[in-house]
Formats: C-alpha cells, sequence, structure tokens
C-alpha cells in the first residue's frame, strides 16, 4: 500500500513473466566451440584413468602416488600431499589404500617417531612397470609442457569460469583420477 496526501493506493507485485527456456546455439557459436573442448580434454582423461585402471588394477591417483614414492623413497605423507597438490587427508587415504595391498610400506624412521618414511614394495614395482605413461595423468603432463605465458592465460581464464559457476575451490585439492 502507498499513500500519497490522504489517498491510499494497493499496489500488487506481479511476478515476472516466465522465461522461455534459451534457444539451443548454433554448433559453431563460441560457447558451443568450447564446450567441445572441454569434452576433449575430459575424455581425454577418463580415457587414460579407464587406461591406467585396466593395465595396473588402481586408479589414476593411486598410481600418481606410487610414482612419486617410487622416484622419493622415504618421503613422508606430508610432502607427498605437496607433491600431489592435495589435501594432507587425501594422502593419507592413498598411502592407506597403497600399504593395505602390499604396495608400499610405511616404516617410522629416523629420530622423530612420529613421521613414517613410505617405500615402494615389489608388488608395487609391478604395477607401476604395467602402468601406461604418463603415471600422473595426462592432464598435469601436458600442463607441464605448456609455456607460461599460455598456463597464465589459461589461469586467469578458468579463475573467471569457476566464479561464474560458483563452484567449490577446495575440490582443486581433489585428484581427478580417485574413484
Amino acid at each position: 500500500m502507498m499513500c500519497f496526501d490522504n489517498a491510499c493506493i494497493i499496489i500488487s507485485r506481479m511476478s515476472p513473466e516466465p522465461q522461455a527456456p534459451p534457444q539451443p546455439l548454433p554448433p559453431d557459436a563460441p560457447p558451443q566451440r568450447v564446450l567441445r573442448q572441454f569434452r576433449i580434454v575430459f575424455n581425454a582423461v577418463k580415457t587414460h584413468f579407464r587406461q591406467l585402471e585396466h593395465e595396473s588394477g588402481l586408479g589414476g591417483a593411486q598410481v600418481w602416488a606410487l610414482s612419486v614414492i617410487d622416484s622419493q623413497p622415504g618421503i613422508g605423507a606430508t610432502s607427498l600431499s605437496r607433491a600431489l597438490d592435495i589435501h594432507q587427508s587425501t594422502a593419507s587415504n592413498l598411502v592407506r589404500g597403497l600399504v593395505e595391498r602390499g604396495y608400499v610400506s610405511a616404516a617410522r624412521e629416523g629420530t622423530d617417531r612420529r613421521s613414517v618414511a613410505l617405500r615402494v614394495l615389489p608388488a608395487g614395482q609391478e604395477v607401476l612397470r604395467r602402468a601406461p605413461a604418463p603415471l600422473a595423468g595426462v592432464l598435469p603432463n601436458a600442463l607441464a609442457t605448456l609455456d607460461e605465458s599460455t598456463l597464465l592465460r589459461l589461469e586467469q581464464d578458468l579463475g573467471t569460469l569457476i566464479a561464474q559457476l560458483d563452484a567449490d575451490e577446495a575440490a582443486g585439492k581433489i585428484p581427478l583420477g580417485q574413484p
């Protein structure tokens, strides 16, 4: 209700007209072309992870962790999480699975008895021998080959997309190859 000079009128709020669903974009429109590029990237990653799992019996994140432990014998879970750029609890869960399957040993070494040194066991060496390269996955491998200016552009543009999606940035610490 609104009143002007002792006269009042009732104003009703009209709900906005329902909007029609968006019309499909032509296949050559920029959003469609970029969507196809994302599909190509995601499918390349999925295909590699499937091949890794089929040939090694482990998921991509476990193979990557196993390869890092192999290249850095005695590494601890904290250093492993940094090397994989994942949350420490995620790294600990990966290590637990590798230890339970007999691929990695975890032994307390040195003066600090709280820290655990990880080493690949012969069964883990066999897994790595069977696993198709790149062991870190095709996406990290491809990103590592790009020049700095391309990476900076990608980082900025993907940051814009992530903001538009209102995505949880904590998801950046979850490996793609984790089951």
